[in-house]
């Protein structure tokens, strides 16, 4: 019986933090999707042919705007390919220039 209550009990203490974590990342979540489409659809100018696996980093600046990385692995040294900043409230990506 005590495993019983105790199992309920826990359960209902792991479930708020579950919500709180979702919300807290919500804009570095949508700044992803949007990026990860684009780039699936090759709207954003990237090469194909240079990223094999690419990787995906976002950084949250405010409410609306995120900073996304696209990065590729290649062996031990990682590479930033292109960064973009993104304004999930009006659904806008702006590529940023590498020097």
């Amino acid at each position: 019986m005590k495993k019983l209550i105790f199992s309920i009990f826990s359960t209902l203490l792991i479930l708020p933090f579950h919500v709180y974590s979702n919300e807290s990342f919500s804009v570095e979540i949508d700044a992803l999707t949007l990026v990860m489409k684009e780039y699936k659809n090759n709207k954003l100018g990237i090469k194909k042919a240079k990223l094999i696996s690419p990787s995906y980093m976002a950084y949250k600046q405010d409410e609306c705007n995120a900073k996304v990385e696209v990065t590729e692995k290649s062996g031990l040294q990682i590479t930033t390919i292109q960064s973009f900043h993104v304004n999930i409230c009006k659904k806008e990506i702006n590529r940023t220039l590498n020097n």
